[in-house]
């Protein structure tokens, strides 16, 4: 199914659930292709949830550096024996 941006603006909700059903949406502007709303693949969604939580971690790590001072789990270890 080809629409242009103008019909997809009016109708993205209709145009959406086409797309979830798996039948593909071109959407047009000045008569050329500029994007396809496609079924949603679970499973790859899945997969590349797993890539970007790696990817935010490495940054994560590379951000903080080596860890100086003492863990989360250290001084709340300590606390917990301060109140026995």
């Amino acid at each position: 199914m080809v629409r242009t941006l103008r019909e997809s603006k009016a109708k993205l909700s209709e145009l959406v659930q086409l797309a979830s059903r798996g039948e593909d949406v071109l959407i047009t502007v000045r008569g050329k292709v500029k994007a396809r709303l496609t079924k949603a693949d679970d499973a790859a969604g899945a997969a590349g949830r797993r890539r970007w939580v790696e990817e935010l971690r490495e940054m994560q790590a590379a951000i903080a550096g080596p860890a100086s001072g003492p863990t989360i789990e250290q001084i709340l270890a300590e606390d917990r024996e301060d109140r026995v």
